[in-house]
C-alpha cells in the first residue's frame, strides 16, 4: 500500500500541534507501509518526502491564493497512492482534486476547524472566506474524516451537517513517551530566570485568539505571589495579538517579579527541561481539538490544568492528572466566555490550588506521565489508522 501524506507542516518547519502529529504518524507508519509525503515549504532530504514553494507568480499574493497555487502543485504527482491523507484547510484542496482526479480515497484529518476560528479573518482576510470554502468542500466530499478526539468529532457534525456520520472516525493525537520525558536541567533553567525553587505556571502555545493567552495574563495577576509564570509564546498570528500580549507581559511584569517571557521556538529538550520543573502546566485555551502540548507535559511529569472545552477533557482526568476550569462559551464560534470575568476567576483560583499544594501537583504529573504512555502510543494510532486505509481501499 502506498500513501501519500499532504502537509502544510513537516520536520524542520514545524509550528503547531498539526506538524508534531504528522511527523509523529507518518514515522509510526512507514514501519508497515510505504508513505510517501508532500509537505510545504524549502526542500528537506528525508526519504521519500518531496516539498513544495509557493509558485513564483503567486508569490504577493493573498496567502490563501498562495496555498491553493502549492496544492496543484502537488496533485499530479499523487498518480499510483491507493490513498491521499490530507492535513488541514492547507493540504485539503490538493486531497481533494488528487481524489478526483486520480480515482482515490481522500483521508482527512481535522486539526481544526475555520467556523470555529472566526478571529482568522485578522489575518487572512477575504482568504478566510477561500480557506473556510475550501475546508467545507473537502469535509463533505472526503471518504473518511479523522477526528482527534470525540469533542472534535462534534464540532465537525455541527459545523458540516452535510457530513455523513459514519464517515467521522474518532482517532485521539498521541505522544512518544521515550522521546518526551522528564529532563533535569538547572543550568538551563537559571539561564532562562526560572528558579526551580520556587513554585511555576507554565504556558507554551502560539499567540493566537484561541490559545486563551490574555485570559491567562489576567488570571496571573491574582496567583500567590511567590509564583512564577513562565511563558514559552511565540509565532502570534496579527500584530493586533502580540501588541496585546505584550501590553499584558507589561503590566503583570509592573506588579510581580517572576514573569519570564520566552519568544524563540525552543528544542525539546530545553522545553521538556521547563516542562519537568514546573508546578503545573497550563492550557486556558477557548478552543482545542485536543491538544498534543498537553500530552507533551504530562510525559514530562507536570500536572496539567485546562479549560474543558473541545478535547481537553478526553486528555486531562480531572483530579488524577490535573484540574479542568469550566466555561461556559458564545456559541458564535469564537469560544468566547460567556462571562470572562468568571472564567479568569475560575482559572485562577484552580491554578492556585495546584501550585500551591506541591505534592498533590507531583502526584498529578506522574499519574498523567502513565495516562499519556498507556492510551496515547503513536503505535496504536498508527494501527488504528492503517486499518482505516485498507477498509477504504479495499
Amino acid at each position: 500500500m502506498r500513501v501519500e501524506m499532504i502537509t502544510k507542516e513537516y520536520p524542520p518547519a514545524i509550528y503547531g500541534g498539526a506538524g508534531v502529529h504528522v511527523a509523529e504518524l507518518v514515522s509510526a507508519l512507514r514501519e508497515s507501509i510505504e508513505v510517501r509525503v508532500r509537505a510545504f515549504g524549502e526542500p528537506r532530504d528525508e526519504p521519500d518526502t518531496y516539498s513544495y514553494r509557493t509558485p513564483v507568480g503567486l508569490t504577493d499574493a493573498n496567502a490563501a491564493l498562495q496555498t491553493i497555487g502549492t496544492d496543484l502543485e502537488i496533485v499530479s504527482a499523487i498518480s499510483g497512492a491507493d490513498v491521499v491523507h490530507s492535513h488541514t484547510w492547507y493540504a485539503n484542496f490538493a486531497g481533494h482534486l488528487a481524489s478526483q482526479l486520480h480515482g482515490i480515497p481522500h483521508v482527512l484529518t481535522a486539526h481544526s476547524l475555520e467556523p470555529l476560528r472566526p478571529w482568522k479573518a485578522e489575518q487572512l482576510g477575504g482568504g478566510y472566506a477561500v480557506s473556510s470554502g475550501i475546508e467545507k468542500l473537502a469535509y463533505e466530499n472526503a471518504a473518511a474524516v479523522i477526528a482527534v478526539s470525540a469533542g472534535m468529532r462534534a464540532d465537525i457534525l455541527r459545523s458540516y451537517p452535510n457530513v455523513d456520520p459514519a464517515r467521522v472516525r474518532v482517532i485521539h493525537n498521541g505522544i512518544d513517551v521515550e522521546r518526551w520525558h522528564p529532563v533535569q536541567d538547572a543550568e538551563f533553567l537559571q539561564s532562562v530566570g526560572m528558579d526551580a525553587n520556587r513554585p511555576s505556571v507554565v504556558f507554551v502555545g502560539r499567540i493566537t485568539r484561541q490559545k486563551g493567552l490574555p485570559y491567562l495574563l489576567q488570571a496571573a495577576r491574582r496567583l500567590p505571589p511567590e509564583v512564577q509564570l513562565v511563558l514559552c509564546a511565540g509565532a502570534p498570528d496579527t500584530p493586533e495579538i502580540m501588541a496585546e500580549v505584550q501590553e499584558g507581559v507589561r503590566l503583570l511584569q509592573e506588579t510581580r517579579d517572576g514573569v519570564i517571557w520566552i519568544e524563540k521556538m525552543l528544542p525539546r529538550e530545553q522545553l521538556s527541561a521547563i516542562l519537568t520543573a514546573a508546578t503545573t502546566f497550563v492550557c486556558p485555551s477557548v478552543y482545542e481539538p485536543l491538544g498534543i502540548v498537553n500530552l507533551e507535559a504530562m510525559a514530562c511529569g507536570a500536572a496539567v490544568v485546562g479549560t474543558a472545552t473541545g478535547g481537553i477533557p478526553e486528555v486531562v482526568a480531572d483530579g488524577v492528572t490535573g484540574r479542568l476550569v469550566p466555561i461556559e462559551q458564545v456559541q458564535d464560534g469564537t469560544g468566547t466566555p460567556v462571562d470572562p470575568e468568571r472564567y479568569i476567576s475560575d482559572l485562577a483560583a484552580v491554578l492556585t490550588e495546584v501550585v500551591s499544594d506541591p505534592e498533590r501537583a507531583k502526584a498529578y504529573g506522574e499519574a498523567g506521565r502513565e495516562r499519556a504512555r498507556a492510551d496515547f502510543s503513536w503505535a496504536a494510532i498508527a494501527d488504528t489508522t492503517r486499518a482505516l486505509y485498507a477498509e477504504l481501499s479495499s
